[in-house]
């Protein structure tokens, strides 16, 4: 090899090793420059919320608010009130698996610790284990005991994926229903914990069905705004990316364990306080109200809904407890299980995104036929 040509490979060796370095170093500070792009604030977060306000909202929310005073003492307590709290632990359930890509079995676990929580620290009708704090302290160590709780279950469960994640969100379930069915010094065993009524406030008795309707209502309305707050924000927009390719995140600098335990703690701080307002709806907890159906119920409103959207789980809470109700007068109260499963598999099979996707899809068929109006908040 002559001179000249061993000078003309030694140039050409080098100019590929310095694209090779060029395209090692961009790589390296491709999470620098994720991290510096400019992130949306708050209140422009909030301005694109409201202007996604249509006429439908406005038209449920009036609803809501009037149901009470149209509404038997019956449909207002045990429909109405039964299926937003239920809606409420479905949503912790959606907020997961929706967004998060993760399914939990555990949720109506968190919900029954919460109520334990209260029962033990709060009044109850066993007076040698209650401590008999005020409600309203006994009320916030039990939602941020099961907020920890959930917490916990998200870090033991974060290590594994699809359907070993399932199984030890449900072992954990089956865990906590034998550990309160067979432990007497805290959990009272099988009867459990009964006179847990919600407090007076200002001479305002909230076990009367109105006042406890809006109690109810007020807390689904924070969580489910909270909850469609969240979707919109870094964090929630960094964990539907962690659901979608959870090693890129990795990739781009994201703690994908820290994320997804945060995760599972906002949907137990949900979950928890579904949990205190069944408590208070029933008067009582039992390690029935945290057992394997109970847990299943809450993954099968879930579903019902449809986990695409929030409002989804409290769709399907009020179909679930309309047919818990008026169903036995089909069938059987021994048969409920059977018109549930038909109903599950039916949605499973024709829709898979639930009663909001033929919703959806309804929408869809009807928009195509319509010419369309053009933009606006609002829309009919």
């Amino acid at each position: 090899m002559s001179a000249a040509q061993w000078r003309r490979a030694m140039n050409s060796s080098a100019a590929a090793a310095g694209v090779a370095r060029r395209g090692r170093d961009a790589v390296a500070l491709q999470p620098v420059a994720r991290a510096s792009t400019p992130e949306v604030s708050a209140p422009s977060r909030w301005a694109s919320a409201w202007r996604a306000i249509r006429v439908r909202h406005v038209i449920v929310l009036a609803f809501v608010l009037i149901y009470p005073f149209v509404a038997s003492p019956f449909f207002t307590y045990q429909i109405g009130a039964q299926s937003l709290a239920l809606g409420l632990i479905a949503l912790s359930l959606t907020f997961l698996g929706g967004y998060g890509g993760m399914v939990s079995l555990a949720q109506m676990t968190v919900a029954g610790f919460a109520a334990y929580m209260l029962a033990i620290f709060g009044s109850s009708s066993n007076i040698a284990i209650s401590l008999g704090w005020p409600w309203w302290l006994a009320l916030l160590v039990a939602v941020a005991l099961a907020t920890l709780f959930a917490a916990g279950i998200g870090w033991l469960s974060v290590r594994t994926e699809g359907i070993y994640t399932i199984m030890i969100t449900l072992a954990v379930g089956v865990a906590f229903f034998y550990l309160a069915q067979q432990n007497y010094t805290l959990f009272n065993g099988f009867q459990g914990f009964s006179k847990l009524a919600p407090p007076v406030i200002g001479g305002l008795d909230l076990h009367q069905p109105v006042p406890f309707y809006f109690m109810v209502l007020a807390c689904s309305l924070a969580g489910y705004f909270w909850v469609k707050y969240l979707i919109r924000a870094p964090f929630g927009v960094a964990l539907q990316g962690i659901r979608d390719n959870p090693r890129r995140m990795q990739a781009l600098g994201f703690n994908v364990t820290a994320h997804r335990v945060a995760a599972y703690a906002v949907s137990g701080f949900l979950a928890a306080v579904g949990g205190v307002l069944m408590v208070w709806y029933n008067g009582r907890i039992s390690p029935g109200t945290v057992g394997t159906g109970a847990m299943i119920n809450i993954l099968i409103i879930a579903v019902l809904g449809g986990m695409k959207h929030p409002i989804g789980a409290f769709v399907g809470a009020i179909v679930f407890v309309l047919l818990q109700n008026f169903a036995i007068d089909l069938v059987d109260r021994e048969r409920f299980n059977l018109v549930i499963g038909g109903v599950f598999l039916a949605i499973v099979l024709f829709s898979p995104d639930g009663l909001l996707g033929l919703w959806q899809s309804a929408r869809n068929r009807l928009g195509s036929s319509f010419p369309h109006r053009g933009p606006g908040r609002f829309h009919r």
